[in-house]
């Protein structure tokens, strides 16, 4: 929107666009001009006279047009308008017909609406003059531009603000903070619209701006972040450069003051006061003290000192980063009997000086720190702190080892009470003596066993037992000669038949489980017992070894296959004990290089020339053999098996099969099931009064005298079933390894019988005599379906006893 022009009136401005419409100069069109048809071009008149192009003004339009009237443009005419009206002029192109008109007769533009130019500063038009008969064009169309007059109608502003900039503290008249810059939307190429000059509104006290680049300096040189850390300024921006009628804008731009190291760290107070108690460990912290700086950041980092020398050995000062804290902790072990307060003097420095502010002072202060020790009942404490004693081995029970010292530091001086912490000693090798700290040996030493002996001495004070302090005491048992030298190992030497008198056979050593301060030192000769001895002999090589060598001509295993030399081994003592081992030497059959082919003891001896890959192959030749054999043997023991199998199928398997069915559950009649109880259970047939057989408490009891009418049943004491049941077993076996076998179970009755049965026959096929001592009445009694055979026999028994009677 337009505020209006100040300075100038619209009849000026009018005025002013009339004189450039009478100065503008009329545009002829020549040939070969872009605004002319070419030759040939339909555009010629027939006469072939050129036509001669557009006339029209410069056109310019003032932007923010308020007048009630539609603004004159200006006016386009071409040179062939005799001015009789047969010419129409149009326009096309930006705003055709909408912000700008055309007279079609005398082709003046007009614009209807306001234009702004900081919207639009130009538009693109295009325009044709018809005949208005033909509707035909009389010159080519031809395009034109109407610019957007400018008027100072914006006002500068800033579009990067608000602004913040920063500034050290302290620094110079002048030093540049930051630049601020305002944009103007009017043409910067029309007139003073755009030309902006800078001033400070607010702030100008300590700041300053240059009025043409916007740049803005300090305008004093005390500026004190800890007095004033923040200042806001306000710059304004006028355009018109500055003159009167021009607009402005303004903005707020914050300026912050940095912070440099100009002030010293103070502590508050010149002397603190802390306490801590005399048993506090090394390390535990006694207070805390700051000193406060003004300044902010890394300006106010310090670092804290103890300045004083008893300060230094007893107490040490560290910082603590996130606070800024000085820590003051124990270096030393306290002792409230020594010293009960402590004067420490606390120094804190920056740790970052800057050297400009060096002459403002020194930047370090001090203080006093007073530690009082406050005493507690503290716990005994060992003196001297020798840890180490030592004792012989062959001490006797209750011989005194040593004797710990330990003392009450309190004033009160408290009676000490000692013991052993039986943890470190649970065999209980050693005891102390309660009240004077004597340690005694408990039981025998043996420095073979444990050479060393690590225990805890407990100190306590005598009324209170809590109060209770370690030590810990390592006892070393000193070594007496009490361990004879013995053979290192149970030496065995080989001797070959034709050795030579002289000839080294076996070197020995000895060890001795003592250890003597001055090193072993063994001497070696042959026992008392092979004094006779004039086959071998022992050289004492004095290096704590020995060399038995030959002392005769040849060997004969045949004699004498197998030589004991028995070695007496002497040490040096104090006292010098001994011990007499045995060399067992052996004959052996060697070659003539004096390699041993073969020992009484082993036949061959394998010769130290043949090599491990043919000892291989040998091992692997015996392990094929092996294997072959045990296949051998399984293949044949496979084969007698399946003989065996074949020639037990030979024997016959009868399977009866019967068709009938029983009468069920209620069929009492049929069969005594008592018969099949056991098969060879014939207790109850022997017995003669019992009763008792087949059939017993059934319908179709037995009588005893009836079962004794079968002694061809009866088991005789001497019968072996044995082969029978072994047959059994073993087609039971068969049947559970042959995967051939129907997947449900199957009855068999085997017809095999055995041999030599002492059994006589049961068919009463054979019976010569006529008169039977059998009587068959019982069969009556089993059922119907013996009724058939209870006649035949029965009824037959009762024929023959009718005629003898």
């Amino acid at each position: 929107m337009a505020k209006g022009l100040q300075g100038f009136s619209w009849t000026m401005l009018l005025l002013f666009c009339a004189i450039q419409e009478l100065g503008s100069w009329a545009v002829h069109t020549a040939v070969g001009d872009p605004g002319l048809g070419q030759p040939g071009d339909p555009t010629l008149l027939a006469g072939g006279r050129v036509k001669r192009g557009w006339v029209w003004n410069q056109f310019f339009v003032v932007e923010e047009y308020t007048g009630t009237e539609p603004l004159y443009v200006g006016k386009i005419h071409s040179d062939s308008d005799e001015g009789d009206g047969s010419i129409k002029y149009t326009i096309s192109g930006e705003g055709a017909g909408t912000i700008f008109l055309i007279d079609e007769i005398t082709g003046d533009i007009h614009a209807t609406e306001r234009l702004d130019r900081e919207q639009k500063t130009f538009y693109t038009l295009r325009a044709q003059a018809r005949d208005r008969q033909t509707d035909q064009l009389l010159e080519p169309e031809s395009e034109f531009i109407i610019k957007v007059q400018d008027i100072n109608d914006s006002e500068p502003r800033f579009l990067e603000g608000p602004y913040i900039g920063s500034v050290a503290e302290l620094s110079p008249i002048g030093t540049s903070v930051m630049q601020v810059m305002a944009s103007d939307a009017d043409d910067p190429t029309y007139g003073s619209s755009a030309r902006v000059v800078y001033s400070v509104l607010e702030g100008e006290q300590h700041f300053t701006v240059d009025s043409k680049t916007g740049v803005i300096r300090t305008a004093v040189a005390d500026l004190d972040r800890e007095t004033q850390d923040r200042y806001e300024v306000v710059i304004r921006a006028t355009d018109m450069a500055g003159q009167l009628g021009g607009l402005s804008g303004s903005t707020t731009v914050t300026i912050v003051v940095t912070d440099v190291n100009d002030n010293p760290p103070r502590f508050p107070q010149k002397m603190y006061q802390f306490s801590i108690v005399e048993t506090a460990p090394v390390g535990t912290a006694i207070g805390r003290v700051k000193a406060e700086d003004s300044d902010v950041g890394e300006n106010t980092d310090m670092t804290y000192q103890v300045k004083d020398e008893e300060g230094v050995e007893m107490f040490k000062v560290t910082t603590d980063s996130n606070t800024q804290e000085a820590v003051i902790t124990v270096q030393k072990p306290l002792d409230y009997e020594s010293k009960k307060v402590h004067t420490v003097v606390v120094e804190a420095l920056n740790k970052f000086v800057d050297p400009r502010f060096v002459d403002l002072g020194t930047f370090r202060d001090q203080t006093i720190v007073r530690v009082s020790v406050l005493d507690v009942d503290e716990p005994p404490e060992f003196r001297p702190p020798s840890n180490l004693m030592e004792v012989q081995e062959d001490a006797r029970v209750g011989s005194v080892v040593g004797v710990v010292t330990a003392l009450d530091p309190d004033t009160a001086n408290h009676p000490v009470r000692y013991a052993i912490d039986r943890s470190t000693d649970s065999e209980r090798i050693f005891d102390i003596d309660a009240k004077t700290g004597a340690i005694v040996t408990g039981k025998v030493l043996d420095r073979e066993t444990a050479g060393w002996h690590n225990i805890t001495v407990l100190a306590m004070e005598a009324d209170n037992h809590s109060q209770v302090s370690r030590a810990s005491l390592r006892i070393r048992i000193l070594d007496v000669n009490d361990n004879p030298p013995e053979l290192a190992t149970p030496y065995e030497a080989a001797v070959c038949e034709d050795a030579k008198p002289g000839q080294l056979i076996q070197t020995i050593s000895v060890v001795d489980r003592d250890e003597p301060q001055s090193g072993h030192h063994f001497y070696f000769t042959l026992a008392p017992e092979a004094t006779n001895n004039h086959h071998f002999s022992l050289l004492d090589i004095q290096d704590n070894t020995a060399a038995v060598h030959t002392q005769r001509v040849g060997f004969n295993r045949q004699e004498q296959d197998v030589y004991l030399l028995p070695i007496l081994v002497v040490d040096s003592g104090p006292p010098a004990l001994s011990s007499t081992g045995t060399l067992t030497i052996r004959v052996c059959g060697c070659d003539s290089s004096g390699a041993i082919q073969s020992c009484n003891s082993t036949a061959y001896v394998v010769s130290a020339t043949l090599s491990p890959g043919a000892l291989i192959a040998l091992l692997v030749c015996v392990l094929i053999l092996v294997v072959l054999v045990l296949l051998i043997l399984t293949l044949k023991r496979h084969h007698k098996s399946h003989l065996t199998s074949e020639d037990d199928e030979d024997m016959r398997d009868n399977v009866i099969k019967y068709n009938d069915e029983g009468g069920g559950e209620q069929d009492t009649e049929a069969y005594d099931m008592s018969a099949l109880r056991s098969l060879y259970d014939f207790s109850e047939i022997k017995g003669g009064d019992g009763g008792g057989g087949p059939g017993d408490g059934g319908p179709g009891r037995t009588p005893a005298s009836e079962l004794h009418a079968l002694p061809q049943w009866v088991q005789s004491p001497d019968l072996d079933f044995s082969v029978f049941r072994d047959y059994i077993c073993r087609k039971v076996e068969q049947a559970d390894e042959d995967l051939s076998v129907p997947p449900y179970d199957s009855f068999q009755t085997y017809a095999f019988e055995g041999s030599d049965s002492p059994v006589p026959s049961l068919s009463s096929i054979n019976t010569w005599s006529s008169s039977s001592e059998q009587d068959f009445s019982y069969l009556r009694g089993w059922g119907p379906r013996f009724r058939q055979l209870a006649a035949l026999y029965a009824g037959r028994r009762g024929e023959e006893d009718s005629e003898e009677s």
